[in-house]
Protein backbone atom coordinates (compact mmCIF):
# COMPACT_ATOMS: atom_id res chain seq x y z
CA UNK A 1 0.00 0.00 0.00
CA UNK A 2 1.56 3.24 -0.58
CA UNK A 3 1.43 5.21 2.36
CA UNK A 4 4.23 5.76 4.62
CA UNK A 5 5.06 3.60 7.63
CA UNK A 6 7.35 3.40 9.86
CA UNK A 7 9.44 0.26 11.40
CA UNK A 8 8.24 -0.99 14.85
CA UNK A 9 9.63 -3.56 16.88
CA UNK A 10 7.20 -5.65 19.04
CA UNK A 11 8.44 -3.66 21.97
CA UNK A 12 7.42 -0.21 20.36
CA UNK A 13 4.41 -1.40 18.79
CA UNK A 14 3.47 -2.75 22.89
CA UNK A 15 3.84 0.77 24.32
CA UNK A 16 2.14 3.09 21.11
CA UNK A 17 -0.57 -0.14 21.92
CA UNK A 18 -0.72 0.87 25.29
CA UNK A 19 -0.63 4.75 25.19
CA UNK A 20 -3.73 4.37 22.94
CA UNK A 21 -5.71 2.14 25.70
CA UNK A 22 -6.00 -0.82 23.27
CA UNK A 23 -6.37 -3.74 26.02
CA UNK A 24 -3.76 -6.38 26.32
CA UNK A 25 -6.69 -8.96 25.81
CA UNK A 26 -6.63 -7.60 22.18
CA UNK A 27 -2.66 -7.45 21.47
CA UNK A 28 -1.51 -10.57 23.36
CA UNK A 29 -2.52 -12.80 20.78
CA UNK A 30 -0.79 -11.20 17.70
CA UNK A 31 2.59 -12.51 16.21
CA UNK A 32 5.15 -10.90 18.42
CA UNK A 33 6.93 -9.23 15.78
CA UNK A 34 7.72 -6.04 13.96
CA UNK A 35 4.51 -3.65 12.53
CA UNK A 36 4.67 -1.46 9.59
CA UNK A 37 3.18 2.17 12.16
CA UNK A 38 1.29 4.76 10.17
CA UNK A 39 1.30 7.84 12.33
CA UNK A 40 -2.07 9.74 12.58
CA UNK A 41 -5.05 9.50 10.08
CA UNK A 42 -5.00 7.75 6.97
CA UNK A 43 -8.07 7.95 4.21
CA UNK A 44 -6.97 5.49 1.33
CA UNK A 45 -8.96 5.41 -2.45
CA UNK A 46 -10.28 2.43 -3.14
CA UNK A 47 -9.95 -1.00 -1.85
CA UNK A 48 -7.57 -2.18 1.30
CA UNK A 49 -6.70 -5.40 -0.22
CA UNK A 50 -5.05 -7.49 2.63
CA UNK A 51 -4.20 -10.26 0.21
CA UNK A 52 -1.87 -7.97 -1.78
CA UNK A 53 -0.06 -5.74 0.61
CA UNK A 54 3.45 -6.23 1.75
CA UNK A 55 3.77 -4.89 4.61
CA UNK A 56 7.91 -5.14 5.90
CA UNK A 57 6.79 -6.19 8.87
CA UNK A 58 3.49 -8.65 10.09
CA UNK A 59 1.17 -5.94 9.84
CA UNK A 60 -0.01 -2.80 9.65
CA UNK A 61 -0.69 -0.71 12.73
CA UNK A 62 -2.79 2.88 11.59
CA UNK A 63 -2.42 5.57 14.84
CA UNK A 64 -6.01 7.21 14.31
CA UNK A 65 -8.63 6.85 12.36
CA UNK A 66 -8.79 4.91 9.21
CA UNK A 67 -11.01 6.24 6.10
CA UNK A 68 -11.41 3.37 3.06
CA UNK A 69 -13.08 4.57 0.17
CA UNK A 70 -13.67 1.19 -1.15
CA UNK A 71 -13.43 -2.48 1.06
CA UNK A 72 -11.11 -3.99 3.42
CA UNK A 73 -10.32 -7.23 1.81
CA UNK A 74 -8.72 -10.54 2.43
CA UNK A 75 -10.14 -13.86 0.82
CA UNK A 76 -6.91 -15.76 1.27
CA UNK A 77 -4.35 -17.45 3.51
CA UNK A 78 -1.49 -15.59 5.33
CA UNK A 79 -2.59 -11.62 4.75
CA UNK A 80 -1.01 -9.41 7.28
CA UNK A 81 -2.72 -7.70 10.58
CA UNK A 82 -4.70 -4.82 10.81
CA UNK A 83 -5.02 -2.65 13.85
CA UNK A 84 -6.58 0.44 13.52
CA UNK A 85 -5.95 2.90 17.05
CA UNK A 86 -8.86 5.02 15.90
CA UNK A 87 -12.49 4.36 14.14
CA UNK A 88 -12.24 2.31 10.64
CA UNK A 89 -14.77 3.58 8.33
CA UNK A 90 -15.30 2.26 4.76
CA UNK A 91 -17.80 0.45 1.85
CA UNK A 92 -17.21 -3.30 3.74
CA UNK A 93 -15.07 -5.36 5.19
CA UNK A 94 -14.83 -8.70 3.87
CA UNK A 95 -13.04 -11.64 5.24
CA UNK A 96 -12.21 -14.70 4.68
CA UNK A 97 -8.69 -15.86 5.28
CA UNK A 98 -6.70 -16.05 8.41
CA UNK A 99 -7.48 -12.29 9.33
CA UNK A 100 -6.42 -10.36 12.47
CA UNK A 101 -8.38 -7.10 12.68
CA UNK A 102 -8.44 -5.19 16.09
CA UNK A 103 -10.02 -2.09 16.30
CA UNK A 104 -9.58 0.37 19.17
CA UNK A 105 -13.13 2.23 18.17
CA UNK A 106 -15.46 1.73 16.09
CA UNK A 107 -16.72 0.14 12.32
CA UNK A 108 -18.77 2.14 10.35
CA UNK A 109 -19.68 -0.07 6.93
CA UNK A 110 -22.40 -0.81 4.58
CA UNK A 111 -21.20 -4.43 4.67
CA UNK A 112 -19.35 -6.51 7.59
CA UNK A 113 -18.97 -10.19 6.19
CA UNK A 114 -16.92 -13.01 7.53
CA UNK A 115 -16.68 -16.45 6.89
CA UNK A 116 -14.32 -19.54 7.06
CA UNK A 117 -11.64 -17.50 8.52
CA UNK A 118 -9.12 -18.83 10.95
CA UNK A 119 -9.20 -15.20 12.64
CA UNK A 120 -8.26 -12.85 15.31
CA UNK A 121 -11.14 -10.02 15.18
CA UNK A 122 -11.84 -7.86 18.18
CA UNK A 123 -14.00 -4.41 17.78
CA UNK A 124 -13.61 -2.34 20.97
CA UNK A 125 -16.23 0.40 19.44
CA UNK A 126 -19.45 -0.13 17.90
CA UNK A 127 -19.98 -2.04 14.98
CA UNK A 128 -22.81 -0.17 12.50
CA UNK A 129 -23.59 -2.26 9.59
CA UNK A 130 -25.88 -2.07 6.79
CA UNK A 131 -25.79 -5.72 7.25
CA UNK A 132 -23.43 -8.08 8.77
CA UNK A 133 -23.39 -11.51 7.47
CA UNK A 134 -21.99 -14.70 9.43
CA UNK A 135 -21.22 -17.53 7.64
CA UNK A 136 -19.50 -20.96 8.31
CA UNK A 137 -18.83 -20.57 11.63
CA UNK A 138 -17.34 -16.77 11.52
CA UNK A 139 -18.22 -14.25 14.27
CA UNK A 140 -16.21 -11.68 15.80
CA UNK A 141 -14.63 -12.49 18.89
CA UNK A 142 -14.99 -9.47 20.41
CA UNK A 143 -17.77 -6.29 19.58
CA UNK A 144 -17.44 -4.53 23.04
CA UNK A 145 -20.15 -1.84 22.07
CA UNK A 146 -23.49 -2.02 20.34
CA UNK A 147 -23.49 -4.23 17.16
CA UNK A 148 -26.22 -1.64 15.13
CA UNK A 149 -27.78 -2.84 11.86
CA UNK A 150 -29.66 -6.69 10.82
CA UNK A 151 -27.61 -9.83 11.16
CA UNK A 152 -27.81 -12.51 8.66
CA UNK A 153 -26.67 -15.76 9.96
CA UNK A 154 -27.16 -19.74 9.96
CA UNK A 155 -28.98 -20.97 12.81
CA UNK A 156 -26.01 -22.18 14.84
CA UNK A 157 -24.99 -18.82 15.56
CA UNK A 158 -28.35 -16.72 15.26
CA UNK A 159 -29.59 -17.39 18.95
CA UNK A 160 -26.25 -15.07 19.54
CA UNK A 161 -27.84 -11.97 17.52
CA UNK A 162 -31.85 -13.05 17.99
CA UNK A 163 -32.75 -9.23 18.72
CA UNK A 164 -31.16 -8.41 15.14
CA UNK A 165 -31.81 -11.20 12.79
CA UNK A 166 -33.47 -10.39 9.55
CA UNK A 167 -34.64 -11.88 6.50
CA UNK A 168 -32.21 -11.54 3.54
CA UNK A 169 -34.76 -10.39 0.71
CA UNK A 170 -35.18 -7.48 3.16
CA UNK A 171 -31.95 -6.32 3.26
CA UNK A 172 -29.90 -7.15 0.42
CA UNK A 173 -30.33 -6.43 -3.21
CA UNK A 174 -31.45 -8.95 -5.23
CA UNK A 175 -28.26 -9.83 -7.36
CA UNK A 176 -26.71 -11.43 -4.19
CA UNK A 177 -29.55 -13.54 -2.98
CA UNK A 178 -29.35 -17.25 -3.39
CA UNK A 179 -31.62 -19.27 -5.85
CA UNK A 180 -32.85 -22.79 -6.30
CA UNK A 181 -30.60 -22.72 -9.63
CA UNK A 182 -27.49 -21.92 -7.65
CA UNK A 183 -25.41 -25.03 -6.81
CA UNK A 184 -21.85 -24.63 -7.57
CA UNK A 185 -19.64 -24.58 -3.91
CA UNK A 186 -16.88 -22.95 -5.10
CA UNK A 187 -18.70 -20.31 -6.53
CA UNK A 188 -21.00 -20.14 -3.47
CA UNK A 189 -17.73 -19.70 -1.23
CA UNK A 190 -19.54 -22.68 0.89
CA UNK A 191 -21.78 -19.70 2.42
CA UNK A 192 -24.11 -20.77 4.67
CA UNK A 193 -25.78 -17.86 5.81
CA UNK A 194 -29.28 -18.57 4.86
CA UNK A 195 -30.24 -16.69 1.18
CA UNK A 196 -26.54 -15.42 0.99
CA UNK A 197 -25.13 -16.28 -2.55
CA UNK A 198 -21.08 -15.72 -1.38
CA UNK A 199 -19.65 -15.86 -4.74
CA UNK A 200 -21.90 -12.81 -6.21
CA UNK A 201 -21.79 -10.80 -2.72
CA UNK A 202 -17.63 -10.79 -2.79
CA UNK A 203 -17.78 -9.41 -6.60
CA UNK A 204 -20.25 -7.22 -6.16
CA UNK A 205 -18.30 -5.41 -3.22
CA UNK A 206 -14.87 -5.77 -4.93
CA UNK A 207 -16.34 -3.46 -7.87
CA UNK A 208 -17.50 -1.30 -5.26
CA UNK A 209 -21.43 -1.85 -5.68
CA UNK A 210 -23.79 -1.76 -2.97
CA UNK A 211 -24.90 -5.07 -1.79
CA UNK A 212 -27.73 -3.69 0.52
CA UNK A 213 -31.05 -2.38 -0.15
CA UNK A 214 -30.69 0.84 1.88
CA UNK A 215 -27.40 1.07 0.11
CA UNK A 216 -28.84 1.03 -4.10
CA UNK A 217 -31.60 3.65 -2.70
CA UNK A 218 -28.91 6.02 -2.20
CA UNK A 219 -26.21 4.55 -5.37
CA UNK A 220 -23.76 4.55 -3.05
CA UNK A 221 -21.80 1.81 -1.07
CA UNK A 222 -21.49 3.14 1.78
CA UNK A 223 -18.22 3.79 3.61
CA UNK A 224 -16.02 6.97 3.91
CA UNK A 225 -17.26 7.96 0.29
CA UNK A 226 -21.41 7.86 1.73
CA UNK A 227 -21.05 8.61 5.10
CA UNK A 228 -22.05 6.18 7.98
CA UNK A 229 -24.64 3.90 7.87
CA UNK A 230 -27.67 4.64 9.41
CA UNK A 231 -27.98 2.99 12.54
CA UNK A 232 -30.86 1.13 13.86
Amino acid sequence: MNFATTLHSWDESVALFERRGLPVSSYENLYQEEYDVHTGALSIDGHFDLDAAEPDGTGFVIDGDLDVSGAVLNTDDGCPALIVLGDLRAAAVYLEGDAKLLVRGSVHVEAFVGAMTDKLVMLHGDLVAGVTVLSAEFEPDLVEGTLHGPVLAPAYLAASYAEATAAPEAVLVPDVLRTGADEDPDDLRCFDAPGVHGGRLLRRIEAGLPVTLAGAGTGQAGGAAAGRPAEG
